[in-house]
């Protein structure tokens, strides 16, 4: 098989764990990348045996270039995913898609009047035990799914970006939820549409650091009548939460992404202990291998070999752009206090089934 040529757009940490997931992917070989400022892009590509280059745009124009893979602070999104297009570039963007509807829409509409490939990265959803849970669910395991509840927490972001809501365009709910929402189509099926939203949400914590939300809950209602919640937070100490929990009529399964088989009692600091970890020592728990825990690997093979063969990836910008629409909703319902109506243009949502 050729060699995929990667021009990767983000040198910080989920365009390391990108990169990372295509480490067992042999026909993929990250070629260009740009990130902010030129040390940490001579760092990326000392790395991964990249050339460093100096914008975005030098990356999509890239000759070796095949797929740009869209790892930039949400504020980047739009105008890397309408770059790659404009060089005829397929490309895969990290979620949230947009900051809001109408930047995903803008994109989705981009790359698909250009015709080129493009994959949504949401790695929640190839997560192997949210696939499994997925399996048991469509082979009846626990009856009809009834409702749904994820619940994402963390002490706060990592990248100054996300603390302001200029740049990152919301908090907690865009931050997090997005990953709730997408696992919950997915689970729900996608052929069944959210219809309305309520959700709250307030900064309890770090007003001092930010005026988006540091703490959200969303409330989502299908089409059918089922429903699903969101519980975000960027003031959970402890380290990361990732709970998954899906509830039928004949059962129920937990997934949580933040349990570990590997326990330690440190009283030495023993390097990266795993995303968001809040303490160095002491009781401590080890993620072995975060990459492939968190979906990474999984996501960027399906994502090369959809690209190789021409295929329809199983995320793409059409599942970005709905969740993008259901969080604008979130986001009116908590401004207005009342129950939102989830507004998609139904030429470009409704391929996303």
């Amino acid at each position: 098989m050729a060699t995929i040529g990667i021009g990767m757009l983000g040198s910080g940490f989920i365009g390391e764990f990108h990169a990372l997931g295509l480490r067992h992917v042999a026909e993929a070989r990250v070629v260009a990348n740009y990130g902010a400022g030129a040390a940490r892009r001579e760092a990326f590509a000392a790395r991964f045996g990249s050339r460093p280059v100096d914008s975005i745009e030098a990356v999509c124009r890239d000759p070796d270039v095949d797929l740009v893979v869209v790892s930039l602070p949400n504020h980047l999104h739009r105008e890397a995913v309408l770059a790659a297009a404009a060089a005829g570039k397929a490309v895969a963007c990290t979620k949230p898609l947009g900051r809001t509807g109408a930047e995903a829409a803008d994109m989705l509409r981009a790359v698909t009047d250009r015709g080129v490939f493009h994959a949504y990265l949401e790695n929640v959803v190839f997560n192997a035990e949210i696939v499994r849970m997925h399996e048991m669910i469509e082979a009846g395991a626990i009856g009809r799914l009834t409702t749904f509840r994820a619940r994402e927490g963390h002490s706060g972001p990592h990248a100054g970006h996300f603390w302001d809501a200029s740049l990152a365009g919301g908090g907690a709910l865009l931050d997090m939820a997005s990953h709730g929402v997408e696992c919950a189509r997915y689970l729900f099926g996608k052929d069944v549409a959210v219809r309305e939203v309520f959700a709250w949400g307030a900064t309890l914590v770090h007003d001092a650091r930010t005026t988006a939300e540091d703490n959200a809950v969303l409330v989502a209602r299908l089409e059918d009548g089922r429903a699903f919640t969101c519980d975000v937070s960027w003031s959970s100490r402890g380290g990361l939460e990732g709970r998954f929990e899906a509830y039928g009529d004949s059962g129920r399964m937990v997934e949580d992404l933040g349990a570990t088989s590997l326990r330690a009692f440190i009283e030495r600091p023993a390097g990266y202990i795993g995303e968001k970890a809040d303490a160095e020592t002491g009781w401590i728990f080890p993620v072995p291998d975060e990459v492939h825990v968190h979906g990474h690997d999984a996501m960027m093979a399906h994502v090369s070999a959809a690209f190789a063969t021409g295929a329809l990836p199983r995320e793409t910008f059409r599942d970005g752009y709905v969740v993008n629409t259901i969080l604008d909703a979130a986001y009116r319902s908590m401004r207005s206090g009342r129950l939102e109506r989830v507004s998609t243009d139904p030429v470009l949502g409704a391929a996303a089934a």
